[in-house]
C-alpha cells in the first residue's frame, strides 16, 4: 500500500481560521500591542460606542468612564452611557462577536465602521485575564435591564453566555459595560485623561465624567446643547466603485434592468446619466444585470468612471463646524489662557475614490502654551482623537509640510512640526476614513485629502499671521504714541515757560509725527440677552482727511444686525463693507453692529480689512484681497513683508526722553 504523500499530510492540517481566532493571535492589529496602549484602546472603544449610540438616538451624550485598579497590572474599565440601550437578543452579538455591526455597509459618517471595536476589547480582556465581560443594557420600553456576562468563543466567533439576569437599573435607558483586562496606567500626552479631553473638544455636545484609579473625578461639561446634524445614508458613487464590488452588486440586485440598477443603487445617476453610461459601455439598458459577464462588467465599470457626474451629496457627513470647534477649544483649553483662537476653518466638501469628506482646522496661540516646544497637533477622524502613530499619519504630515515661517512660527529648515506656543487641531470626517490599519490610529496619505489639508492649514496659518502682524504693529505704534504723548507735552510746557507764553495745542504736531490711521475694536457682551455689541473705531492720526472702505468678515453661520451706520454692502457669506467718505484729521469715526444668540466666548475679535487707502498708513486692519474671496491663493502677494513707510526727520524718542530726564 503506497505511503501517504506529503501533500495529503499537509492537506489534513488545513482548516478554516475564525476571524476571532485570527485577531486573538494578532492583537496588535487592533491596537493592543502594549499594556499601556491596550488600556487606552479599551476606553476609546467603549467611548466611541457610547457616542455613536447617543447619536443614533438623537440624545445629548452623558458618558461615565471609570478605570478601577483590581491588582498590580489588572484593571476594570467601566463605560456607561445614556444611549437607547440594546435589545436583549442583540447584546451578546454586539459585544461578543467580531465583525458584527450595523455600520459597515452604511455609507454615512460614524465612529465605528468595521464591527471590530468593542467586541475586540471584550476579546482582549478575556485573553489577558480569563474573565468574562459584564454588560447591562436597558431600553426605555422595559421596566428592568438585561444583564449578561459573556466571553468570545474564538473558534466559532460566537458569544458564549456565562450568566444572564434581569436587574434594576437607575437610568431610564442606556448601556454599561465592565471589561477586566491587564494593562498599565500612565499619565502624559498618550493617557486616558488626555484622550477624554481631546474627545470633549470635538464633541462639545457631550458631557464626560471620568474617575481615575486613584478615585479622582474629572468632569468635561458639554459646551453646547446643540446636537450635531443627523447624517443620512447614501448609495455608493460610481466614481468610487471597484470592479469586483460592482459585479457583486449586479449579482445581488433586485432590479431587472441595467438602467434601473444604475439609477436605484448609485447616487447622482439619473435616467439620462444611466443611459449615457450604457451607451459608453455599448450595453442595452434593458439587459438583466445578473446576465453580464466579466468582459461586459469591465466595460460598464470603465464607462462609469469616464462619465461626468456630480460629486456625492454631503448630508452623509457631520462636520463639527467653525463655531463649535472654537467653542470646544475654549471649553477645554481655557485654563491655558491662550491669547488668540484663530478663526477655525471648515473646508467645502471634497471627494476621494467616490467617498465624500471634509477637513477642518483650528489654531490656538499664546497664553500659557510653551514657546520653545514643538507645536502640538491634535488629530481627529470622524470626531475621534487619534493618539498613536502620529508620524505615519496624513494629518501630522500635512501640518509638517506647511512652511510655518511665513505665518510667524519658528520652523527649522522650513519643514517638520514648527516650534512655538500653539496647538493645531486637524479633523477629517468621511463616510470612509482611509485608516492605515484596523487599529484606526492614523490616516493614509490620499492625494485628495492631502491637498485639502494643505489648503485649510495655510488659510488658517494666514489668519494667525494676520493676528500676529496686527499685534506687532499695534504694539510698535502704541509705544511710539505713548512716548510722543509723554515727551512733546513736557517740551511744550518747558518751552512756553521759558518764553512766557501759553502752552500750545499739540494735536496737529502729534498727528504729523504719527502719520497713521489707527483702527481698534471694542466688544461688549450682555449675558442676559446673549448679545455682542461690536464697535470698530477709526482714528485718523494723519495731517489730512482720509477716505477708506472698511470690510468685515463674519465667521460662517453668524448674522449681524442693528448696523450704525448702514453698510454699503452685506453679503450672504458674512462679508460686510462700509464706505467712510471722510474721516477728518485728528477725528474718529465709529461703526457698530449687534450679534445675537451667541455665548460670550464665541466672538472675541473681528477680521477687519481696508481698501481705498494706502495700507501702509493703517494699523489694526489688513489690506483687502483683490476679489474679496479670502482664499489662500489670494494672499500670496500679501504675505510678502511690506516695507514700512519712511518718515522724514524721525526722532529718536529714547534719546529725547533721556535728555529730558537729565534736565
Amino acid at each position: 500500500m503506497p505511503s501517504t504523500s506529503i501533500a495529503e499530510e499537509l492537506a489534513k492540517k488545513q482548516r478554516e481560521i475564525s476571524v476571532s481566532e485570527f485577531f486573538e493571535r494578532n492583537k496588535q492589529i487592533l491596537g493592543y500591542d502594549s499594556p499601556t496602549k491596550a488600556l487606552l484602546t479599551v476606553v476609546k472603544e467603549g467611548v466611541d460606542n457610547s457616542l455613536d449610540a447617543a447619536a443614533d438616538a438623537d440624545t445629548l451624550p452623558d458618558i461615565f468612564v471609570e478605570v478601577r485598579k483590581v491588582d498590580k497590572d489588572e484593571f476594570l474599565v467601566i463605560v456607561e452611557d445614556n444611549g437607547p440601550g440594546i435589545v436583549r437578543k442583540e447584546v451578546p452579538n454586539v459585544f461578543g462577536r467580531l465583525l458584527y455591526g450595523s455600520r459597515f455597509h452604511s455609507r454615512r459618517q460614524s465612529r465605528g465602521q468595521q464591527g471590530l471595536g468593542i467586541s475586540g476589547a471584550v476579546m482582549y480582556g478575556q485573553v489577558t485575564t480569563g474573565k468574562a465581560t459584564k454588560i447591562t443594557s436597558k431600553v426605555e420600553e422595559e421596566d428592568v435591564a438585561y444583564q449578561v456576562e459573556l466571553i468570545v468563543d474564538t473558534k466559532k466567533n460566537m458569544p458564549s453566555k456565562v450568566r444572564e439576569d434581569r436587574v434594576v437599573y437607575e437610568r431610564t435607558h442606556g448601556t454599561r459595560i465592565e471589561i477586566p483586562l491587564r494593562g498599565r496606567y500612565v499619565g502624559g500626552k498618550q493617557s486616558i485623561p488626555e484622550y477624554l479631553k481631546a474627545t470633549a473638544i470635538v464633541n462639545p455636545h457631550a458631557r464626560i465624567t471620568y474617575r481615575s484609579p486613584e478615585g479622582e473625578s474629572t468632569v468635561f461639561e458639554r459646551a453646547t446643547e446643540d446636537l450635531p446634524p443627523k447624517t443620512k445614508e447614501i448609495p455608493p458613487h460610481p466614481h468610487g466603485i471597484e470592479l469586483g464590488t460592482l459585479m457583486q452588486m449586479m449579482k445581488e440586485t433586485k432590479s431587472y434592468k441595467l438602467g434601473a440598477f444604475l439609477e436605484e443603487e448609485f447616487v447622482r445617476v439619473s435616467s439620462r446619466v444611466a443611459k449615457e453610461i450604457c451607451e459608453a459601455a455599448a450595453l442595452d439598458p434593458e439587459v438583466k444585470p445578473k446576465s453580464l459577464g466579466l468582459e461586459q462588467a469591465n466595460a460598464l465599470h470603465e464607462a462609469m468612471q469616464s462619465v461626468k457626474l456630480m460629486a456625492p451629496p454631503t448630508d452623509c457627513l457631520s462636520p463639527i463646524g467653525e463655531r463649535l470647534i472654537k467653542k470646544g477649544l475654549k471649553n477645554v483649553l481655557g485654563s491655558l489662557r491662550p491669547e488668540f483662537y484663530a478663526p477655525p476653518l471648515t473646508r467645502d466638501p471634497a471627494v476621494y475614490a467616490g467617498n465624500p469628506f471634509q477637513v477642518e482646522v483650528g489654531i490656538v496661540y499664546g497664553g500659557d502654551l510653551p514657546p520653545d516646544q514643538p507645536v502640538e497637533a491634535l488629530r481627529f477622524a470622524n470626531r475621534v482623537p487619534l493618539i498613536y502613530q502620529a508620524g505615519g499619519c496624513a494629518l501630522t504630515q500635512a501640518v509638517a509640510n506647511v512652511d510655518w515661517r511665513r505665518y510667524g512660527l519658528e520652523q527649522r529648515g522650513g519643514q517638520g512640526l514648527p516650534f512655538g506656543p500653539a496647538i493645531v487641531l486637524v479633523h477629517i470626517c468621511s463616510t470612509k476614513i482611509p485608516y492605515t490599519s484596523e487599529a484606526k490610529e492614523a490616516v493614509a496619505t490620499v492625494d485628495e485629502i492631502m491637498t485639502e489639508l494643505d489648503l485649510a492649514l495655510k488659510e488658517c496659518g494666514r489668519r494667525l499671521k494676520t493676528h500676529l502682524t496686527k499685534k506687532a504693529h499695534r504694539a510698535k505704534t502704541r509705544e511710539k504714541f505713548d512716548i510722543v504723548q509723554l515727551i512733546l507735552p513736557r517740551i511744550a510746557e518747558k518751552s512756553a515757560k521759558i518764553v512766557n507764553k501759553k502752552v500750545p495745542t499739540l494735536d496737529a504736531t502729534i498727528t504729523k509725527i504719527m502719520g497713521v490711521v489707527w483702527i481698534d475694536e471694542a466688544i461688549a457682551y450682555d449675558k442676559k440677552q446673549k448679545r455682542h455689541t461690536v464697535t470698530i473705531n477709526v482714528h485718523n492720526f494723519t495731517s489730512a482727511g482720509k477716505k477708506l472702505n472698511l470690510h468685515l468678515l463674519l465667521p460662517r453661520g453668524m448674522e449681524a444686525k442693528s448696523f450704525d451706520p448702514k453698510p454699503a454692502e452685506v453679503r450672504d457669506d458674512g462679508k460686510i463693507t462700509w464706505e467712510l467718505k471722510r474721516v477728518d484729521s485728528v477725528a474718529k469715526s465709529s461703526i457698530t453692529f449687534v450679534l445675537d444668540g451667541l455665548d460670550e466666548a464665541e466672538y472675541d475679535e473681528s477680521d477687519v480689512y481696508v481698501s481705498g487707502i494706502n495700507p501702509g498708513l493703517v494699523i489694526g486692519a489688513e489690506p483687502l484681497p483683490g476679489d474679496w474671496e479670502l482664499n489662500y491663493a489670494d494672499f500670496e502677494a500679501e504675505e510678502a513683508p511690506t516695507p514700512e513707510a519712511e518718515e522724514e526727520g524721525e526722532i529718536d524718542y529714547d534719546e529725547a526722553e533721556e535728555a529730558l530726564e537729565d534736565d
